[in-house]
């Protein structure tokens, strides 16, 4: 199972939209996904409508180490796409896990449980710097940080993701080592003052690194991820006539360049998923484009 955290020390920049959206791809191309959800403001967890909703979450997974997926695991309407909705609004398992002997260690302990029922688990972390940040890092085989073109944005990224990583480094003493950083552009504007400067100045910075890169795919600021949140939907099933008649890339073809950027392992699997092929998956997208 491959285990991947959407990380950032800064709220806003688009990290509980490419979960959702990447998630969803991912399972309209036949993948087993599991969605995390550790922000206390739990917006991955009201992204999809459940088909059936699991008495606990996140607390009960990270604070008493319950892992029946009876229990914990809630299903979403999209085929094949499973959620543990955070359920911790009073931010108790920030206490505990600073508390606990294991509590940077507790999440990457508990995930054997999951790697036979899912091809990958994707995490949704909150924007700040926290030990419930640390642990998902330290449990990830991949680090995804969305960053916006913006100078705060930029320098944020310095001050707080990277220095994160840096101040993980010593764990590799225990045979855990920091993940591999892929930074996503995301939610970029060409019109947007300094866009194309600090996209630049972002590539040319990490070039030459080892374990962190800029990833060749752009997310694109769009309406169409606001309305595909509205409805509930993947972005890559929105399509409409404007849509149609853009010569830009679509959103489907965005998620499908990011996740096969990100796993080229399913590759093939990914580039099989049109709309066509989605909207046959789940009831939900073909009553909304009737």
């Amino acid at each position: 199972m491959r285990v991947i955290s959407i990380v950032s020390t800064k709220g806003g920049v688009g990290k509980t939209t490419v979960a959702a959206n990447l998630g969803g791809l991912l399972a309209d191309a036949g993948l087993r996904v599991l969605l995390l959800d550790l922000d206390s403001q739990p917006t991955l967890s009201s992204y999809y409508a459940l088909n059936q909703k699991a008495p606990a979450g996140t607390y009960e997974f990270i604070a008493l180490n319950q892992t029946s997926p009876a229990q914990i695991i809630s299903r979403t309407e999209v085929k094949g796409l499973d959620l543990i909705i955070s359920n911790d609004d009073q931010g108790r398992l920030s206490t505990l896990l600073l508390h606990a002997p294991d509590g940077r260690l507790r999440l990457r302990n508990l995930l054997d449980q999951f790697g036979a029922s899912y091809d990958l688990l994707l995490i949704d972390t909150q924007g700040a710097r926290s030990v419930l940040l640390e642990m998902a890092t330290l449990a990830s085989d991949l680090a995804l940080s969305p960053v916006t073109p913006e100078m705060l944005d930029a320098r944020e990224l310095h001050r707080g993701t990277l220095k994160l990583l840096s101040e993980l480094e010593p764990f590799r003493h225990l045979g855990i080592k920091t993940p591999p950083l892929r930074l996503l552009l995301n939610q970029v504007n060409p019109r947007w003052r300094d866009t194309q400067m600090i996209i630049r100045g972002l590539r040319e910075t990490f070039a030459n690194e080892t374990n962190i890169s800029v990833l060749d795919t752009v997310i694109p600021h769009r309406v169409a991820y606001l309305n595909a949140a509205s409805f509930g939907l993947p972005v890559h099933r929105m399509v409409n006539r404007q849509s149609l008649k853009r010569r830009s890339t679509s959103a489907l073809e965005t998620m499908q360049a990011l996740a096969a950027e990100l796993f080229p392992e399913w590759h093939l699997a990914i580039f099989t998923v049109d709309r066509c092929s989605a909207l046959q998956r789940d009831d939900s997208s073909r009553e909304y484009f009737r």
